[in-house]
């Protein structure tokens, strides 16, 4: 999944995929180990999905503190 497609989906979207991602992340650790894992790149894929929809969701976190702060400065300013 790349990033301008994350960025697309609202926060509860990212949040399920999210969820569904480290869920399938497990069951390819479980294959690993057990040695039936057949396609090692996918755990790097799933790994690099779930830090980028980590990184967008921090990034709107970090947004909504940022307008927050800058509506609190224009009241103190009022």
């Amino acid at each position: 999944m790349r990033v301008d497609e994350i960025r697309q989906l609202s926060y509860e979207e990212i949040q399920q995929r999210l969820g569904d991602a480290r869920e399938e992340l497990f069951n390819l650790r479980f294959q690993w180990s057990s040695g039936q894992l057949r396609d090692n790149n996918r755990l790097t894929q799933v790994k690099r999905d779930i830090a980028r929809m980590l990184t967008v969701s921090r990034e709107r976190e970090l947004e909504l503190e940022w307008e927050k702060s800058e509506l609190e400065e224009e009241e103190v300013a009022v």
